[in-house]
């Protein structure tokens, strides 16, 4: 059996010791070692990385009791020495103590109990008890929260047998009968938990409260803690600092100069809207007057296709002809029937795309398709104008 030395120390990185049994899977390499330091995925928190021998951990699982370490390939000698990625490790031991103070702390302050914990790449969260919480509320438990790491409890960890974990004041009693990992923040709380954490609640660093959202009935709390609360601080630093430059104020005047420009953008959106809608109605005339047989046909080279399937749509409503318009830009052509004959375009073009490489349909009055190129989507529509018929 595998002596987990994490058990006796989260800050061990480095140790000598020997490969037990080597297992050849369809997935990879997998290795058992008399002692390990390297924490398999469990409980939330994400499995260590480093190296055995100098190859790189890939993966590290748990087993019933067996420990499983995924390695790149099998090291040359059965003897070897293992190192852990410290900086992986200690991020997980501050998310994760922090976690347990963030939980005590909504169990304490708001009455919800934590039902669940994940370990995430970008953040952390846990989904509590609670059917909602409001902002005000996250600022309060955020400030009470960071007043626990300013204190600075230690926190300790020790095996009890079933009677005295029994006795203990625990978050809730834990599922696992026999030796019992008790993770206790002296003042704050006891957790029946086999994770890695920090030796103290300063070590944590600070923790910050992203958001709060409705899950399921329950509050889902996004958080950071420790380096990750400080890169997302650095991070929002940088962003505020160059808004700062761009609008030429200070922090403070951000908000004011965003609003400023938000109503000129809706000034400007509008003068221009009240510019497209006459400029279309000199486009209407213009492309009536070429109407050829029932059907109105144009390339345009520099219009959205949103544009377009406005100017198509309308031009269908008040003519009652069929309109057909390639884009350039985009490599599509849609078509319009403002008929009352039994014409459908999405019907033609489901018949004909398949021969040009388009992918597209629509409904009896409109319908649009998009092509691999602009070749292609030229030729749908040289077609179109000559094979179209009601």
């Amino acid at each position: 059996m595998t002596n987990l030395l994490y058990y006796d120390s989260a800050y061990l990185t480095e140790w000598q010791t020997v490969i037990q049994t080597v297992s050849e899977k369809e997935d990879g390499i997998y290795l058992t070692l008399e002692e390990t330091a390297f924490y398999p995925h469990g409980g939330g928190q994400p499995c260590d990385e480093g190296t055995i021998g100098g190859i790189p951990v890939l993966d590290v699982s748990k087993e019933d009791e067996t420990i499983w370490h995924k390695i790149e390939s099998l090291p040359e000698e059965t003897s070897v020495v293992c190192r852990l990625n410290w900086d992986r490790r200690f991020d997980h031991m501050q998310q994760h103590s922090g976690q347990h103070v963030l939980s005590a702390t909504c169990l304490d302050t708001l009455g919800a109990q934590t039902l669940s914990f994940h370990l995430g790449v970008d953040y952390a969260t846990i989904d509590v008890e609670l059917p909602e919480l409001s902002s005000e509320r996250l600022v309060l438990l955020e400030k009470e929260v960071n007043r626990h790491i300013y204190l600075n409890h230690e926190i300790t960890s020790y095996f009890v047998t079933d009677e005295v974990a029994a006795r203990l004041p625990l978050v809730k009693q834990p599922k696992v009968t026999g030796d019992i990992r008790i993770v206790e923040i002296k003042g704050v709380e006891y957790n029946a938990c086999g994770g890695t954490h920090v030796s103290s609640t300063g070590e944590i660093g600070m923790i910050k409260l992203l958001k709060a959202e409705r899950q399921k009935g329950n509050t889902r709390i996004y958080f950071l803690c420790g380096y990750r609360a400080f890169q997302e601080f650095n991070e929002s630093q940088r962003i505020l600092t160059a808004l700062a430059q761009k609008f030429n104020t200070g922090k403070d005047g951000i908000l004011d100069r965003l609003d400023k420009w938000e109503q000129e953008h809706k000034q400007l959106q509008w003068e221009l809207n009240a510019q497209r809608e006459k400029n279309d109605e000199f486009v209407v005339k213009e492309l009536l007057s070429q109407s050829k047989g029932g059907l109105i046909a144009q390339v345009f080279e520099d219009r959205s296709l949103k544009d377009l399937q406005n100017l198509a749509t309308r031009l269908a409503a008040e003519s009652k002809v069929s309109v057909l318009f390639a884009a350039g830009g985009d490599n599509k052509v849609l078509m319009a029937y403002g008929g009352d004959g039994g014409f459908s375009c999405g019907a033609f073009f489901k018949e004909h795309l398949s021969g040009y490489n388009g992918k597209g349909g629509g409904s009896d009055k409109l319908a649009q398709a998009g092509f691999g190129s602009w070749d292609e989507a030229l030729a749908f529509y040289e077609f179109a104008k000559t094979g179209w018929s009601v």
